[in-house]
């Protein structure tokens, strides 16, 4: 997929080609990070798509689901990472609202002194 008319594949190659060893770190660590522990490969896979829908990240979108599904997602597993990805974003909208009112009730504070 192409996205914001970006070649990837060109822009990835030039990355490796400028930091080929920090490219290749980044990609040992991403590797490991995704490999089964405490939690099966599935379970992580649906968690990355979830943060890669408040990122707003369309590369891994198209990533994740193909990822989630070859470990196994099924359609309706997909689907409700995406409510509960507007779930914690809505949720951060709803307590930064909070964190607002008490900045305006603090700056209506009156000066002390």
């Amino acid at each position: 997929m192409v996205f914001h008319g970006v070649d990837v594949g060109r822009q990835f190659k030039r990355m490796r080609e400028l930091a080929p060893e920090v490219y290749r770190s980044w990609l040992d660590f991403d590797r490991k990070a995704f490999e089964a522990g405490a939690l099966d490969v599935k379970t992580k896979e649906l968690i990355a798509l979830g943060i890669a829908h408040i990122t707003q990240c369309p590369w891994c979108i198209d990533a994740h689901v193909k990822k989630s599904e070859k470990a196994g997602a099924s359609e309706k597993e997909l689907a409700e990472v995406i409510f509960v990805a507007m779930a914690m974003a809505s949720g951060a909208a709803w307590s930064h609202g909070g964190l607002m009112l008490q900045c305006q009730d603090e700056a209506h504070k009156p000066a002390a002194g």
